[in-house]
């Protein structure tokens, strides 16, 4: 038996769900073992998430074809509320017409 840990957060909560698979298990296959865990728990999430949020595995896109490994992290991403590059942009576009820079705390960020 394979076992993996399925993981998403939210803002408020993360939820993880162990589970415990047939050898060539697929990510499709976790993710369908931790839907039923998570409603065994009454854990209230979109059911959309199940079909159509992003996955991978410790961090690195897969799709939900892709076999996993014994102790295996697949996380579910949540959309991102603003496109990270689109926002530095604003940011310098209006410190540049406003003249202004944030200060920096000295060797960080």
């Amino acid at each position: 038996m394979i076992r993996c840990l399925v993981a998403y957060a939210t803002r408020e909560r993360q939820y993880l769900w162990s589970i415990e698979l047939p050898p060539r298990a697929t990510i499709a296959a976790a993710l369908a073992a931790a839907r039923r865990a998570a409603e065994r728990e009454s854990a209230r999430l979109d059911p959309s998430l199940w079909e159509s949020a992003p996955v991978g595995v410790f961090g690195e896109p897969r799709t939900r074809e892709a076999l996993i490994q014994d102790g295996d992290r697949i996380e579910l991403y949540r959309p991102l509320r603003a496109d990270p590059r689109a926002r530095r942009r604003e940011r310098v576009q209006r410190e540049r017409r406003t003249g202004s820079k944030r200060r920096q705390a000295p060797g960080g960020r």
